[in-house]
């Protein structure tokens, strides 16, 4: 996903100057407290920070107000005005040097919690973009999609696993607008991907962390209409939503709570969740016995399912021993190179060849994953690289790519609930050149998985806009998968099954 607040349509004219239509340069939903600073140059003059103000909802704050409003959502549609005040309104057509330095903070990315009640460090988002732009009194058009070239074949009876998708998928899209919600199932169901639907609740829902009536009433019309099923509900934990501290023990739960309410609403069997301390795990797992849903701790690159970290949740696990505990396999933690599409991103961003050879060396080693980050912001700042040019891909190039190995989700598979089927590529030949598809499929159909695999193509975080069209290529990956769990003999597949 480009890593900006601008595009070629932002500059707009405004009764009080100018104004610039603002894009959320992130995949999910983030609180109005999440931006840090926004500085503002226009033909080379710095903007004074009094002559600028910010519109969301219909409600203006001045820069200076942004901090404290932690229950202000920046919904992933919503394109806020960034209001410059000058003494005469700009004229559609003209053309200025726009220069945005914006930064954001992650806060559900938390990196260490705070101390003595104050707030924790969070992963950063810097944005810095400096575009040349016509005033313009609307969004450019989204563009036409294609159809896909063939149907999928059909299910059958001795598939081992399920397919689907979450729509985490088309993130990129359903942010630019070229989608709304019902609009974005109708594709899907076109494109015969399914019939498992998961969701990211920070960025489909316009009143997260509620689901209100209304979009249930949408879910379940759409569901009725294409057949599909309601597979994982992703839910993040905002621990960072004040700025002045994290949140507390209540607060983690109360908010949590509201999550599942809303994942039972919309029919969903289980919640991914995003924390597995243990005073918390023990206090909702009443709260899922009555509302009967599963809880799914995702197990993410860099960690794969013997790290350390994940150990003490497999501890927890013990110690509680409730069929409604496990975890979600996702596929970033089991990659074998770095994938192409973050190598072209950072190249876009301005590393050479040496640094990416570099990149992708460091990458490789056995280090922890904040020492290995370290390693290369030291690298950059040595050759006088200035980190923040390659806004958060520094920190993601190394907890978004993993390289345990495949074989070590057979240690933990009865416990698997839920696979995120993650992947950035697929090749000329059908294949994902980063991940091993074809050795997933084999250790799952050997384990005797049974549940969904959702494909999740998190090439958004790098890729440009366009670039590619993500549901295709999941279309394409469920041609992958498909192929992969019929090559394996039935033999191997009946030994798993009776594991």
């Amino acid at each position: 996903m480009p890593n900006g607040l601008l595009d070629e349509s932002s500059l707009r004219t405004h009764a009080d100057g100018l104004a610039l239509s603002l894009t959320l340069p992130w995949y999910r939903s983030l609180w109005l407290s999440s931006v840090t600073s926004l500085r503002l140059t226009i033909d080379g003059r710095d903007v004074p920070q009094e002559e600028l103000s910010l519109e969301l909802g219909g409600t203006r704050y001045a820069l200076t107000d942004i901090p404290v409003q932690s229950e202000t959502l920046w919904y992933l549609q919503e394109h806020p005005l960034l209001i410059v005040r000058r003494d005469q309104p700009a004229v559609p057509g003209d053309h200025h040097t726009v220069q945005l330095i914006g930064e954001l903070r992650l806060p559900y990315m938390q990196i260490a919690p705070g101390q003595d009640g104050g707030p924790g460090m969070y992963v950063p988002n810097f944005v810095n973009q400096t575009l040349e732009l016509a005033v313009t009194d609307g969004p450019a058009p989204a563009p036409l999609l294609k159809a896909a070239a063939a149907p999928p074949p059909p299910a059958t009876g001795d598939d081992p696993f399920s397919l689907g998708l979450t729509l985490y998928s088309a993130s990129a899209e359903f942010r630019a607008g070229w989608y709304d919600f019902d609009g974005l199932l109708d594709r899907v169901a076109d494109l015969g991907i399914g019939p498992g639907i998961e969701i990211v609740a920070s960025q489909v829902l316009p009143t997260y962390p509620h689901v209100s009536d209304g979009f249930a009433r949408a879910w379940q019309t759409a569901f009725d209409k294409h057949g599909f099923t309601a597979s994982s509900f992703g839910a993040n934990l905002d621990m960072g939503r004040r700025r002045d501290r994290d949140m507390t023990p209540d607060e983690e739960y109360e908010f949590t709570e509201t999550l599942f309410h809303g994942a039972k609403k919309l029919g969903f069997p289980l919640v991914r969740i995003q924390s597995a301390k243990p005073a918390l795990l023990r206090r909702l797992l009443p709260l899922a016995e009555r509302l009967e849903l599963k809880m799914a701790y995702e197990i993410h690159a860099p960690m794969g399912p013997n790290s350390p970290e994940i150990m003490k949740v497999r501890d927890v696990y013990a110690d509680l021993d409730s069929p409604l505990l496990g975890f979600v396999a996702d596929f970033s933690s089991t990659m074998h190179s770095m994938s192409p599409t973050l190598l072209r991103a950072v190249r876009r961003a301005g590393l050479d060849d040496d640094s990416v050879a570099r990149l992708q060396a460091i990458w490789a080693t056995d280090a922890p994953m904040r020492a290995r980050q370290e390693e290369f912001i030291g690298y950059l700042k040595g050759r006088a690289f200035d980190p923040a040019r390659l806004g958060s891909f520094a920190h993601l190039a190394f907890n978004m790519h993993g390289h345990v190995s495949p074989r070590e989700w057979a240690d933990i598979m009865p416990q698997i609930l839920h696979v995120h089927a993650k992947f950035y590529d697929i090749d000329d030949d059908g294949n994902e050149p980063a991940i091993d598809y074809p050795e997933l499929v084999r250790v799952f159909v050997e384990g005797g998985y049974h549940g969904y695999w959702s494909s999740e193509w998190e090439g958004h975080a790098f890729a440009e806009l366009g670039e590619v069209d993500p549901l295709l290529l999941v279309r394409r990956q469920h041609d992958l998968v498909r192929k992969s769990m019929r090559s394996v003999p039935k033999a191997e597949s009946r030994a798993g099954s009776s594991m």
